[in-house]
């Protein structure tokens, strides 16, 4: 089984019930299909880029879950069929730390620190 990020954007009119209640939705269709879902985050109501189907906010929802490709089909199904649904984008994450952990968030100071560029002297003792 591989890991993956699923989000999505939801209508911003929904209360807080109908989204616990799409959330639930995407949760048992993962589980149903012999996947397990480490996390579910609210991201809150965000102003979107540009206007998708004539609005101009949404609900953010982020789920991280292990499960099998075949899932995918299943889970495209239910989320384009949703009209509560905006905008969903789901990603593969690498498997370096095996089947049973899910990879840890790297905060962008640790990312520049590591990502420091190398110094080249471009003088030689041929020039000189």
């Amino acid at each position: 089984m591989s890991h993956y990020e699923l989000i999505y954007v939801l209508q911003p009119d929904l209360d807080e019930v109908a989204l616990a209640a799409q959330n639930e939705r995407i949760q048992q269709v993962i589980t149903a299909n012999g996947g397990r879902v480490a996390s579910s985050e609210l991201m809150g109501r965000r102003t979107l880029a540009y206007p998708i189907k004539r609005r101009k906010e949404g609900y953010y929802m982020l789920v991280k879950a292990t499960f099998t490709p075949a899932v995918i089909k299943e889970l495209e199904r239910s989320l384009r069929i949703s009209e509560d649904v905006l905008r969903y984008m789901m990603v593969r994450l690498d498997d370096a730390e095996g089947d049973d952990a899910m990879p840890e968030t790297i905060s962008a100071d640790e990312l520049a620190g590591e990502a420091e560029p190398e110094t080249t002297d471009d003088t030689t003792e041929a020039d000189e």
